[in-house]
C-alpha cells in the first residue's frame, strides 16, 4: 500500500516531549513544509531560527484559560478532518477559510509521569490533555489524507518518506501511524480512568467497581515467542512503576523470554515479603512457583538453605535476593545453571563474577516491591477480563489465633509466620513445610490439598536423600496451608510427614473436626483468618 501518496505542505506541531523536535522541524522546513505550532513548541522552533506560525494566527483566537483552549477550533479540526477529494468538504474549506493540515505531530501532556512523581489531585487533573487527543483522533480518522505522529521515534519514518516520495507520505505509513495513534490515546485514557477510579475508592463501599475498565501499556520489548514457540508475544509497561522485572536494569545476558519475565516477576514479588532490614532472604522460582525460600544471616547462607529444599528443580531457575548481591553469593550461584538473578543492587565484584557467565541474566531493580501497596491485577478469560485488587495482606499485620490446646513454641511460631509468608506466592492448592526459616517441602497447584501435602513430603524425602540426611527435614517442621483444610485428612498427611504445628486461614464448616484431630495428635494450630489463593 505505497500508493495514494499525500504531499505534506503544512504541519501542526504541539509536543510536550521535545526530544528530536528541532532536528525534525529543520527536516520539514527543508521540504518546504509550513510549520504551525503552539505555546512552548512554537517558542522552541522559533528560537532555532525557523519560521513558524502560531496557531492563534490560524484560528483568529488567542490561547486562553491557561492554555486549556488553543486548538479546539474548526480551523484546526477542519484542516485535519476534511477529505481532500470530497467536493463538499473542499467547498466548506474554501467558504470558511480553512487551510489543510497534512501532518500532525503531537505528544500528550505528561499525565502518567505526573502521577508517578506523586503529584496532588489538582496537578494531575491539569495534566490531562484534551486538545491533543482530539487532534490525534481526528488526524488518525482521516489518515487517507493526513499523517499523524505521536512518538518522537517516528520522526525518522516521516523524513525518510518525504525523501523517498518527493515530499509526500504513502498510505501504508499513514495507516501504520494512525493505528499507533489510537493505541496511544487508548493507553492514555486508560491511565487517567484507572487513576481517577482509585481516587474515588470508598472504604465503605469496597465492592463498587467502575462500569468500564481499560488497561494500556507501552512496549518494552517484542519477545521471541510466548510460552511456546508457536505463540507470539511482547512485554508492555503499565503506568504503575512497581519495582521488578519491568523496571529493572539488565546488566548482562541474553534477552529475557516470556517465561523468564513471568518467573522473575513471581520471584521478586515473593522476595518483597522479606524486609532486608530484618533479614537476608533468597527465593528460587521454577515455572512461577517457589521451589526454595529461606532467610539467613547473610545472602549466601539464605541461598544455600533455599537451594537445599529442592536442588533438582532449582536447576535453570530464577533467583531473587532482597539485598544487594555480594561476591560470595555470586560465586555460589554460578556453581549450577541459573537463568536469571534479580536483586536490588550488586557489588562490582559480584557483577564481574556473574559476567563470566555470558548467558546468565543479571537484573538490578533498585528497590523491592512493597507487599502492602495497593494495585490491580488482571487476567484474561474468553471474552473478558478478571480484575482484582492485589493481594496485599502481609503476615506482619495478621493476628495468629491459637485454636488448639497446645500453643506453638516461639520457634514454631517464627517458622509458621515464615511459611505463611511463602504460601501467599505459591499456586493453590498450597502446602509449605518449613523449618529453621527455610522451606523444606513445597506442594503447589494440586487439585487436592492432600496431594499437595504428600507431594511436598515426597520432595522433602528426595532432598534428604540428595543431602544424605538420615531423615527428611519435614520431621519437626511446621506447615502452612494457603486455605482451610476442608477435612482433617490433609492435615493428617502433614502430621504423618512430621509436622508439629500448622497455620491455616480457618473458616471451614469442619474446623472443629480439624482442630479435634490436631489436639488428638498434640499438634499446635493457629488460624489467620486470611486466605491466599493464587491461581
Amino acid at each position: 500500500m505505497t500508493d495514494h501518496p499525500r504531499r505534506v505542505t503544512s504541519a501542526l506541531l504541539s509536543v510536550s516531549d521535545k526530544t528530536g523536535l528541532i532536528e525534525f522541524a529543520h527536516a520539514l522546513a527543508a521540504h518546504g513544509v509550513e510549520l504551525v505550532s503552539t505555546g512552548g513548541t512554537a517558542k522552541a522552533i522559533a528560537a532555532a531560527g525557523l519560521k513558524v506560525k502560531d496557531v492563534s494566527e490560524v484560528t483568529g483566537f488567542p490561547e486562553m484559560m491557561d492554555g486549556r483552549v488553543k486548538t479546539l477550533h474548526p480551523k484546526v479540526h477542519g484542516g485535519l478532518l476534511a477529505i481532500r477529494d470530497n467536493k463538499d468538504h473542499a467547498e466548506a474549506m474554501k467558504t470558511h477559510g480553512i487551510a489543510p493540515i497534512d501532518l500532525l505531530v503531537v505528544n500528550l501532556y505528561p499525565f502518567e509521569s505526573t502521577v508517578e512523581k506523586g503529584a496532588g489531585f489538582e496537578e494531575c487533573i491539569e495534566n490531562i490533555d484534551i486538545g491533543g487527543p482530539a487532534m490525534i483522533r481526528a488526524a488518525a480518522k482521516n489518515h487517507d489524507d493526513v499523517a499523524v505522529v505521536v512518538d518522537p521515534e517516528d520522526y525518522g519514518l516521516i523524513t525518510r518518506s518525504l525523501e523517498t516520495f518527493d515530499g509526500a507520505t504513502p498510505l501504508d505509513v499513514r495507516r501504520h501511524l494512525a493505528a499507533k495513534a489510537y493505541a496511544r490515546t487508548a493507553a492514555y485514557d486508560a491511565a487517567i480512568s484507572n487513576w481517577f477510579a482509585a481516587q474515588l475508592e470508598d472504604p465503605r463501599t469496597p465492592r463498587r467497581q467502575p462500569k468500564w475498565r481499560s488497561f494500556g501499556g507501552t512496549l518494552i520489548q517484542p519477545l521471541r515467542y510466548g510460552e511456546n514457540p508457536h505463540q507470539t508475544a511482547a512485554f508492555y509497561a503499565t503506568p504503575e512503576k512497581r519495582p521488578g522485572v519491568s523496571t529493572a536494569r539488565q546488566l548482562q545476558g541474553k534477552e529475557l523470554s516470556y517465561n523468564n519475565i513471568n518467573d522473575t516477576d513471581a520471584a521478586y514479588e515473593c522476595i518483597g515479603e522479606f524486609d532486608p532490614g530484618r533479614t537476608a532472604a533468597c527465593v528460587i522460582v521454577k515455572h512461577a512457583n517457589p521451589c526454595g525460600v529461606a532467610e539467613g544471616s547473610d545472602l549466601v547462607s539464605a541461598y544455600r538453605k533455599a537451594l537445599a529444599c529442592d536442588s533438582t528443580s532449582a536447576f535453570g531457575g530464577i533467583i531473587a535476593m532482597n539485598r544487594p548481591l555480594d561476591a560470595d553469593t555470586a560465586r555460589e550461584i554460578t556453581k549450577i545453571f541459573t537463568e536469571v538473578i534479580i536483586a536490588p543492587d550488586a557489588s562490582e565484584e559480584a557483577i564481574a563474577i556473574i559476567g563470566a557467565r555470558k548467558n546468565l541474566r543479571l537484573l538490578l531493580a533498585g528497590s523491592l516491591p512493597d507487599p502492602r501497596a495497593p494495585g490491580l491485577t488482571a487476567k484474561t478469560v474468553a471474552g473478558g477480563l478478571l480484575v482484582q485488587s492485589r493481594d496485599n495482606a502481609v503476615v506482619d499485620d495478621m493476628t495468629f489465633k491459637v485454636v488448639t490446646k497446645r500453643a506453638p513454641t516461639d520457634a514454631e511460631m517464627r517458622d509458621l509466620k515464615f511459611a505463611f509468608r511463602v504460601a501467599k506466592h505459591v499456586k493453590s492448592n498450597t502446602i509449605i513445610y518449613a523449618k529453621d526459616l527455610a522451606t523444606v517441602g513445597i506442594g503447589a497447584g494440586q487439585m487436592s490439598r492432600v496431594d499437595s501435602a504428600r507431594i511436598a513430603a515426597r520432595k522433602a524425602l528426595d532432598a534428604a536423600n540428595e543431602l544424605k540426611l538420615a531423615k527428611p527435614l519435614t520431621k519437626g517442621s511446621v506447615v502452612a496451608s494457603d486455605a482451610f483444610f476442608p477435612f482433617a485428612d490433609g492435615m493428617l498427611a502433614c502430621i504423618e510427614a512430621g509436622a508439629t504445628a500448622v497455620v491455616q486461614p480457618g473458616g471451614s464448616m469442619r474446623d472443629d473436626e480439624v482442630i479435634k484431630a490436631a489436639d488428638e495428635h498434640g499438634i499446635a494450630m493457629v488460624f489467620t483468618g486470611t486466605r491466599h489463593f493464587r491461581h
